[in-house]
């Protein structure tokens, strides 16, 4: 480990895992076609609506029999929709390794209070037992977590002849990972993760068979009008041709489609997963080398390629207090910050404590590289501070 000040530097020092950096070439003059004051309703501004729609099926390859919605309150609302409009019929299993699907777990059975409703929980850097998951049920899952760092390996784990529905948070790994469609009855993702998109809006994604649930059950408690996907019993095909609940941010939108646009130029959905990938393994090639930090997911077969948690492990800090090892990974976060190297690469604040850094589709392979040396040099600068305060 080298502990001299580096001399190449990130050219973008933008690794949090949401917002996440935006693409390569990106420029607000690109977003000028936006229709700013216009109403949302307005043709121009439906056209636009529509056409990311339209951009989304193609970039990730969504069947077409598959309603693509934009929704509220980013990817939070898009999963509240489904499970508040969907879940209730029959028992649900809600798999949970980090801290949003332990959101789900508390909303499915601490406030919708659904009987036969558990959570099958594991802990960070792990996944729970999928061999056990009962598809009699509705199962409500994280296709890659955020705040852990582990993903599924592939959705073979889920049968083709289910009887339940699977609702799946899809928010990191859509753009990055390949999604097994045949496997998700609902899938939902926001534009600030793999895309590097704004805040705000998010993505809500029906197979037939959610379709099917929405037209024949009815929910025993009230909707707000932000959650209702049906008029009359029927499926609200308005919101998935770009007739929005409430009001979208124009400017937003096209910025999305922006981001579609560079990321078909990249090679579609297989572009943008090659990119990924280069990245992390830039980042987890330095991992395997450097004796002071180690992925927090031991397995490999589940690491994220967009998300990567690391531990510090070297033996002067892992014999600190907890509160102490939390505070020597934030020293190398902070110091980073300070040095415009990296920002936002502290793990969620739910998580063990380390550091986190995001290797989507928008970042460059070369800054990852560049990054790898000066977390060494923080690491040793930390390090030597501890040292001379004993």
């Amino acid at each position: 480990m080298n502990s001299a000040r580096p001399a190449a530097r990130p050219a973008r020092a933008q690794f949090s895992c949401g917002p996440t950096v935006k693409h390569p070439g990106w420029s607000l003059q690109k977003l000028a076609n936006a229709p700013l004051g216009r109403s949302h309703r307005a043709k121009s501004a439906k056209a636009r609506l529509k056409l990311a729609i339209d951009l989304t099926r193609e970039v990730l390859q969504v069947p077409t029999d598959y309603r693509i919605g934009i929704v509220p309150a980013s990817d939070t609302g898009a999963v509240e929709m489904a499970l508040w409009s969907l879940l209730g019929t029959r028992g649900v299993a809600v798999l949970a390794w980090e801290a949003f699907s332990g959101d789900w777990v508390s909303d499915v059975v601490k406030q919708l209070k659904i009987e036969n409703a558990r959570g099958l929980v594991a802990p960070y850097g792990q996944l729970p037992d999928l061999s056990a998951v009962n598809f009699d049920h509705d199962v409500v899952f994280a296709w890659n977590g955020t705040t852990a760092g582990v993903r599924v390996p592939n959705g073979d784990w889920i049968p083709a002849d289910r009887k339940g529905l699977t609702i799946c948070d899809a928010t990191s790994a859509a753009f990055a990972q390949k999604l097994d469609w045949t496997k998700l009855d609902v899938a939902t993702f926001s534009w600030q993760k793999v895309l590097g998109g704004e805040a705000g809006h998010g993505m809500l994604i029906l197979g037939p068979r959610a379709v099917e649930r929405l037209e024949t059950y009815t929910p025993p408690w009230p909707l707000p009008k932000i959650f209702r996907l049906t008029k009359g019993g029927k499926l609200n095909q308005g919101i998935f041709e770009g007739e929005t609940i409430n009001t979208p941010s124009l400017l937003c939108v096209e910025d999305y489609i922006e981001a579609l646009h560079w990321a078909k130029a990249e090679g579609g959905l297989e572009g943008l997963i090659a990119r990924a990938d280069r990245n992390s393994k830039a980042l987890s090639d330095w991992v395997e080398r450097t004796p002071w930090v180690d992925f927090l997911p031991k397995d490999s077969s589940i690491r994220s390629n967009t998300s990567i948690c690391l531990e510090i492990v070297d033996p002067a800090v892992t014999a600190l207090s907890p509160e102490g090892h939390a505070a020597f990974a934030k020293a190398i976060a902070s110091l980073l910050e300070k040095e415009h190297i990296a920002y936002d690469i502290g793990s969620y604040r739910d998580a063990p404590p380390g550091l986190r850094v995001w290797c989507g589709a928008t970042v460059e392979t070369s800054d990852i590289e560049a990054l790898t040396h000066w977390l060494d040099f923080a690491f040793a600068s930390v390090k030597a501070d501890l040292t001379k305060a004993a």
